[in-house]
């Protein structure tokens, strides 16, 4: 009976030592499994959108020509030098666009300059073959965008910046916050002068955001941009001397008042306070 006894609380004390061991491991895991689900619920938030790249569909590689726009207005708007622009497209001057063309804006990659290829020899003429008197549907005709205007030789080659119309500086160049000009305080009506000698190579209000606009080429490195005009006295193609009177400020009442002006260096916005004289 004692003996029975002693196995009976032997097999109890195992009994309990098993369940001691077992609810120990089941607590081991479950600590475990709550950790995980803890550490699942408290993962880090995503980055947030202004910080997330861009999907692929939204970058912009090509541009589909509209009508009466111009590889100046093209480049302009998308920060792309113009000769770039116009040898990765095959293009060569005056740059003739045609509306429904589609332009490739990858600069980077541009094609070898091709060497002129040599004079081919006239063959003697054959004789002409009667034509047939089926009538073959002729194509339909495309519009042919205004050609770019090319820079006259008679431009002088050294020249000064002048400001362009007068007034303080209400705000100025600031990359960072994508404001890629200066504004000049000044009255409706008061002269706009180009800043410099060149040929008008862009006027109108076919660029979003800067109302009525001329761009000037200075020389092959250097664009100016006069927005917001209330009258225009130049067009597209005609030769500027610096401080003639281009346009008059006051293109729409939210900008009645002010003068928008840009200077481009191979495409790229610079700071116009940088090349205009000091005040």
């Amino acid at each position: 009976m004692a003996s029975s006894a002693k196995n009976s609380e032997s097999r109890g004390v195992t009994l309990e030592g098993e369940v001691s061991v077992r609810s120990i491991r089941l607590a081991e895991e479950s600590d475990c499994v709550g950790f995980f689900l803890v550490s699942s619920c408290h993962a880090p938030p995503p980055a947030p959108v202004d910080q997330r790249p861009p999907p692929p569909s939204q970058k912009i590689n090509f541009h589909v020509v509209s009508s009466d726009e111009t590889l100046f207005a093209i480049a302009w708007r998308y920060e792309k030098d113009l000769e770039k622009l116009a040898r990765a497209n095959g293009l060569s001057p005056p740059y003739t666009i045609y509306r429904g063309q589609r332009l490739t804006l990858d600069t980077n990659r541009l094609p070898p300059v091709v060497s002129a290829a040599p004079p081919v020899k006239k063959q003697p003429k054959k004789a002409a073959v009667p034509a047939s008197t089926e009538k073959k549907a002729s194509p339909s005709p495309v519009k042919v965008t205004k050609p770019a205007p090319t820079l006259p030789e008679s431009l002088p080659s050294v020249w000064r910046w002048q400001w362009p119309t007068q007034g303080r500086v209400a705000r100025y160049f600031n990359s960072t916050e994508l404001f890629k000009g200066i504004d000049i305080e000044s009255h409706s009506g008061q002269a706009v002068v180009a800043a410099a000698p060149g040929v008008v190579v862009y006027s109108g209000s076919g660029l979003r955001g800067y109302g009525e606009l001329i761009i000037v080429k200075h020389s092959e490195e250097f664009l100016s941009a006069y927005a917001h005009s209330r009258q225009i006295f130049v067009k597209e193609g005609q030769m500027v001397k610096g401080g003639e009177k281009i346009a008059e400020v006051g293109g729409d009442p939210a900008n009645s008042k002010r003068l928008y002006f840009e200077i481009r260096q191979k495409g790229k916005p610079v700071n116009p306070l940088n090349f205009l004289p000091r005040k």
